[in-house]
């Protein structure tokens, strides 16, 4: 693929080969040429092209859109933490602007001068702002299965209107070692602990959840396993081996607490035999090792197969949010001396609309003292975002299910983005999908 580099540098030499080396061009052409040559230089040396991301962005979706897609073209990307919502600015390319008015999304352009000053500007001590640069596109994978239903996933959803390129990957490319390929994983909405779902009770007789577990069944067979939970304990391993050496995880929903519950449960059999054929180990709780999970400790299983969740870390049953008052606060940070938190929390809103799911959000009590909370409803108690490091690597946890949906179904419908281009909740998403172009690489010394 041409880059927008290389197409510049390309053109430049056909203009100036054609100034010096024709010999039939008349001296108006001449100067035409060279009209053209200065305006091309000005729009490829001097001019920027800036993407708002505050309330004047029409789609702030598709912005993330088009600062990946600019990055696949090795055109630098630089985010500019806390101005104007976290915008992009970019040099300017006629390419780049085409593809924002094709796209829908916002755009300025910027004067040389008026670029420089502005980097200046949020370069100061005194502001709390900074520019991230962004160099290359992340390699994105999707951990779904391949009877996904539209209902199932918003960040599949969010990259598909985005525009974002991402491969989906699932337990055998997991096991064989697939994940080095990728900078960034999303989990699907998937269950770890090898309950599928905990859905038994109310749907073991829908056509979907009987292919379910047929493919978990055939795929554990496959590569060997005896128990869809045993196959799905190795997936969680690699996984974390994954992030330990540099690999970013985000994870939504029932993906978030089941991901923990299975590394805490390595070798204990948590599946009653509805599940696995076997009953489960009565002693499960008094033997959770909480040292081997990404977020959360002191946590006890839901041990009633009969009951739609899977520990009391999800607060889904017991809150007492009403939908009117449902909202959680993004903390502001430094973007000059917590560079990585401030990316992930870049919006035109701090105060996000809330929204339920499987797991809806975190208690905070049983959240790891090292974890950072990012986002949170302090009243209720509730951690809704929430990230942390491992190793070389990063995480993000993100509670609920659909942030445009507020409590989204089985059998739903899958939400129409076009009609949400501005979800502060949806931003969230894609801030965390950028993060691996801008993270700051740790010293190998």
């Amino acid at each position: 693929m041409t880059s927008l580099n290389t197409l510049k540098k390309t053109t430049t030499v056909k203009i100036l080969t054609t100034y010096k080396t024709s010999t039939t061009v008349t001296f108006p052409q001449r100067c035409l040429i060279i009209i053209l040559f200065l305006l091309f230089s000005w729009h490829a040396h001097s001019a920027w092209l800036l993407i708002p991301m505050d309330e004047s962005q029409k789609n702030h979706l598709k912005a993330y859109g088009i600062a990946f897609w600019t990055l696949t073209k090795d055109v630098e990307v630089k985010w500019l933490l806390n101005y104007r919502g976290g915008s992009f600015l970019m040099e300017h390319f006629p390419e780049i602007q085409s593809e924002c008015v094709i796209r829908g999304v916002t755009f300025e352009t910027l004067t040389d001068s008026r670029g420089s000053a502005m980097l200046n500007e949020i370069a100061s001590p005194d502001v709390n702002q900074d520019a991230v640069s962004m160099h290359k596109a992340p390699r994105i994978a999707v951990y779904s299965p391949p009877n996904k239903l539209p209902w199932d996933d918003a960040v599949t959803l969010v990259l598909t209107y985005a525009e974002i390129e991402y491969d989906v990957i699932y337990d055998e490319e997991v096991i064989n070692g697939k994940l080095r390929d990728y900078d960034w994983l999303h989990l699907h909405h998937e269950d770890f602990t090898g309950q599928f779902g905990k859905f038994w009770r109310t749907f073991q007789h829908t056509p979907w959840y009987q292919e379910d577990v047929r493919i978990n069944q055939e795929m554990s067979k496959k590569l060997g396993f005896l128990k869809v939970s045993e196959m799905k304990s190795v997936v969680a391993r690699e996984i974390r081996n994954y992030v330990l050496n540099g690999g970013f995880l985000f994870a939504m929903c029932a993906a978030t607490d089941t991901y923990d519950i299975a590394l805490s449960a390595m070798g204990i059999d948590i599946c009653e035999s509805m599940f696995d054929g076997d009953p489960a180990d009565k002693n499960m709780n008094e033997k959770l090792d909480y040292d081997n999970t990404f977020a959360f400790r002191n946590f006890k299983l839901v041990t009633d197969p009969y009951e739609y969740e899977f520990s009391d870390i999800d607060v889904t049953d017991t809150r007492r949010v009403i939908r009117e008052n449902d909202y959680f606060t993004l903390f502001e940070f430094s973007a000059k001396w917590d560079p990585i938190p401030t990316m992930l929390c870049q919006n035109h809103n701090n105060l996000i609309k809330g929204f339920m799911g499987q797991t809806t959000a975190f208690r905070k009590e049983l959240v790891k003292p090292e974890v950072l909370v990012m986002g949170e409803n302090m009243a209720a108690g509730e951690a809704r975002y929430i990230h942390s490091e491992l190793g070389q690597g990063f995480w993000t946890f993100y509670g609920g299910h659909d942030p445009e949906d507020y409590r989204h179904l089985v059998g739903d419908p899958a939400t129409d983005l076009s009609l949400y281009p501005n979800s502060p909740g949806y931003r969230l998403i894609l801030n965390n999908v950028l993060f691996p172009s801008a993270k700051k690489k740790k010293r190998k010394t």
